[in-house]
This record gives C-alpha cells, structure tokens and sequence, in this order.
C-alpha cells in the first residue's frame, strides 16, 4: 500500500513526514537540507511507494503570498519535473511552526531541545500531514 508523503519546505530545511500504509498515522520521517531534497526523496522513493505528495504552502493571515511562497512554488515545479507519477497538493501551512513548537513544550522537551529547527520541521510536516489525512482536501 502506498503513502503519502508530506514536506514542509524552507529555504534551509525542509522537514519530512509519512503516513503508515493504511494512511492513518503521521509520522515525522526527518529533515533535510533544502538543496538535498531531490536526491533524497529519489532513494526514498525507490524504497517506499508514495501515491501523494502534501506541501505547505506559506500565506499570511489575508491569504496573501508570504515572503517563502515562491520559493516553495519553484520546490513544486523541482517536484513536477522530477517525479511527474506524484501527484501534488498543497495545503496551509500557516501556524504549524507555532503548533510545532507548542507541541514540543507540551511533549516536555527540554529548552534546549526545542532550540533545534530541524525537529521543528519536522514536527511541523507531520502535523501538517495528520490533518490533511484527517480533513482531506477534495480535488
């Protein structure tokens, strides 16, 4: 049974999430340099069969594009091109780094530990993926 992967895409780091085979359950899968994503995901994909790919897509509280939003448009384009079998949806992505880091807190991890960004992202791509499996989107 296939996946669904999740990304939550920045200009450093991108944090990596999937769902178990049944689609139930995110679980946050890394975090990788941004300029690594492609290479990273070629191997992951020749591993694991991925049917969807989920990515956040930055916009400020008016909908607006934010500053991040472009370069998450080109991460889709990089995307399209390199593995065009995948289909691509994009969903909110607002306030997951907040969740992310409220979550750690509640989690009791140390203040040291929640200094580290890549957990963050991480952390952020799986919440992101628990709700779209939760509420999908309609296509």
């Amino acid at each position: 049974m296939a996946r669904i992967l999740c990304i939550d895409y920045g200009g450093k780091r991108t944090g990596i999430a999937v769902t178990d085979p049944f689609k139930i359950i995110a679980t946050g899968l890394t975090t990788v340099d941004s300029h690594e994503l492609i290479s990273f995901l070629k191997k992951y994909f020749s591993q694991e069969e991925v049917e969807l790919i989920v990515i956040g897509e930055p916009k400020n509280l008016d909908d607006s594009d934010t500053h991040a939003t472009p370069l998450v448009k080109e991460a889709i384009k990089k995307l399209q091109k390199e593995f065009p079998q995948i289909p691509i949806k994009t969903v909110d992505e607002r306030f997951t780094s907040k969740m992310a880091k409220q979550a750690m807190i509640d989690m009791g991890m140390k203040k040291k530990d929640r200094r580290n960004k890549r957990t963050v992202d991480e952390i952020a791509a799986t919440m992101m993926l628990q709700e779209y499996i939760q509420f999908p989107l309609t296509p």
